[in-house]
């Protein structure tokens, strides 16, 4: 796996480096107990700190092939939701996805509304 560092050390400009390795959003606190009150994620790799139970955030909209993972370190389960009008898997429409205290999801956007989970 490419890091950003060794990219810029052979001459790549540091955007053109976090497009191909993915950037990091950090310390995230989940909010809202549904998905109009969540927490928008805008990072590939995206780490949750702190999840109050009931509590979530929401994925970007999805694109064929786009790639997003959330680690939950928070102390309860976290819900993660598709953009407005999207699913996960075989949820309904807008349903939150839970991802157990510890857990990890990795998200594969299907097409420009649904995701999938691996």
């Amino acid at each position: 796996m490419p890091y950003p560092e060794r990219l810029c050390g052979v001459g790549l400009p540091a955007a053109v480096a976090t497009q191909i390795c993915g950037d990091v959003q950090d310390n995230i606190t989940a909010a809202g107990s549904t998905q109009g009150t969540a927490v928008l994620l805008n990072g590939d790799h995206c780490i949750v700190t702190t999840a109050a139970a009931g509590t979530g955030v929401i994925l970007p909209p999805a694109q064929p092939g786009a790639d997003v993972t959330v680690k939950n370190l928070g102390a309860n389960a976290l819900l993660v939701y598709p953009a407005t009008g999207g699913a996960i898997n075989a949820l309904a429409a807008n349903a939150g996805f839970s991802i157990a205290a510890a857990g990890q999801g990795r998200f594969l956007g299907r097409n420009n509304l649904n995701w999938v989970t691996f």
